[in-house]
């Protein structure tokens, strides 16, 4: 008798610990038809010794990469006021579904927010907007008030949900006055006011923390080589090194500015823009990291970037998803290059671009763009998810902040993207690109489970 109480209490403990190593495999699909959308599918599974001829991704934990600041959207101005609008109820049930992980909703855990206004406001603005002619170099006119209608508003209503998310900032342009142009789009940022425009993005950091929200990094520009967008700025790279290096770096430094300084914020096409800011070793000092986007180039520019400076962060901001969409081919794409292909090339964020726009896709600034399609798009009280929603929640729910990326094997055309959270879970995403159901195993400490995912399918598996 003792010994069978003996033999029940080790099987037991045993059980106890392969639950405590996370050995029942959860699987969250989502397929290109949307008949499954983020759905957790009811069976799990157990890794066992398994003896096949399948593909095989081979998760290797004891192989780490860069950790994970998150993953998010951009919260335009005008996707601020789209949710400030809003029922109370209504506002306040759609912000815990984003910035929350409970039940069916899906942690967003990172912001890019515009410094003055995007494309995506529904007019252009600064923090320091003059007559014709007039000039501030003293900045006694500057004043948040531009955002306090709808942006922080909103910004305070999330942190008071997740106090944790990280905010990057990123302007669009500098006050016209300080321009070559005297004009929101385009033109170049004078020489003589590259000192007042670092003090001007300091103080904005300031006046943000006053407010109760704090900055994380910033983006020295937004696009700094497509000045055709309104509002725009040209910068050089010969210019954003002189800028960082004589004037926002040291301005931060005395300020005592933690907040972290990007540089470049545009696309992968360029590696040679800020891998030639990061040569200059007095510059390099002040810079974090760099910023990319994708419109142009091949994601594995990042890692270009990166294996030439490997002590300096990359980091992905931003990708549009042009209206009306379309799911399969959007979806598709997107978690290939971005959450796979930007994290598996040293991106510490995947950022899409607009959160919010209204049926029509606005609002947006004259010249701004107007085909930009919202994560969610935003009907008065309605609310419609669309294809960066679900692109992002693919892995903003799991993938928590410090999470770090691990090694795992690219097989056939299964692209895959593996990570270790904090609290010791795995995470493996991975996407059947091809045009039929594939079967493959997963490998994790010399076990496997076997999966069939049916073409196009992309599914989130965490134990």
């Amino acid at each position: 008798m003792l010994r069978v109480l003996l033999l029940f209490c080790f099987a037991g403990i045993n059980h106890f610990y392969s639950i405590a190593q996370g050995k029942n495999v959860e699987v969250w699909l989502t397929s290109p038809d949307k008949s499954a959308l983020l759905q957790k599918q009811a069976k799990t599974f157990s890794f066992e010794k398994i003896d096949n001829l399948l593909p095989t991704i081979f998760v290797d934990e004891t192989k780490s990469f860069q950790k994970m600041d998150g993953f998010g959207f951009t919260l335009t101005g005008g996707s601020a006021t789209l949710i400030n609008q809003m029922g109370i109820a209504e506002k306040n049930a759609l912000l815990k579904e984003l910035f929350t992980t409970n039940a069916n909703n899906i942690g967003v855990s990172y912001l890019r927010i515009s410094i003055g206004a995007s494309d995506l406001d529904d007019h252009v603005f600064s923090y320091n907007d003059l007559k014709q002619g007039e000039s501030d170099p003293k900045l006694s006119q500057f004043s948040l008030a531009p955002d306090k209608k709808d942006l922080i508003p909103v910004l305070k209503l999330i942190l008071a949900i997740n106090p944790e998310i990280k905010i990057l900032g990123s302007p669009w342009s500098p006050p016209t006055w300080m321009k070559s142009n005297d004009n929101s789009k385009g033109g170049s940022l004078k020489p003589e006011y590259y000192g007042v425009y670092a003090q001007y993005l300091a103080k904005y950091i300031q006046e943000m923390k006053k407010e109760g929200i704090k900055i994380d990094a910033i983006t020295v520009q937004n696009e700094p080589l497509h000045p055709g967008n309104n509002p725009s700025l040209l910068m050089l790279p010969e210019e954003q090194l002189l800028f960082v290096k004589k004037y926002l770096g040291p301005t931060f430094k005395a300020g005592k500015i933690a907040t972290k300084i990007l540089i470049y914020d545009h696309n992968a096409d360029r590696p040679d823009y800020p891998i030639s800011i990061l040569n200059d070793p007095e510059a390099r000092k002040y810079i974090d990291g760099s910023a990319f986007h994708l419109y142009g180039g091949s994601i594995e520019a990042l890692s270009d970037v990166h294996n030439a400076h490997p002590d300096k962060n990359v980091y992905f901001t931003e990708q549009w998803i042009g209206s009306p969409g379309n799911f399969a081919g959007d979806f598709a794409w997107h978690i290939k290059n971005l959450i796979i292909g930007a994290s598996r090339n040293w991106a510490k964020t995947v950022l899409e671009w607009n959160l919010a726009a209204d049926p029509q896709q606005n609002p947006h600034t004259e010249g701004g763009c107007t085909q930009c399609l919202g994560a969610i798009t935003i009907d008065g009280n309605k609310i419609t998810r669309n294809p960066a929603y679900y692109i992002v929640a693919q892995a903003s729910k799991f993938v928590r902040p410090n999470a770090v990326r691990i090694a795992s094997n690219v097989t056939m055309t299964l692209p895959n993207v593996a990570f270790k959270t904090l609290s010791g879970k795995k995470v493996l995403i991975v996407q059947n690109e091809s045009n039929k159901a594939q079967s493959f195993n997963i490998s994790f400490q010399g076990k496997k489970i076997t999966q069939t995912l049916e073409a196009g399918v992309v599914a989130t598996y965490v134990w």
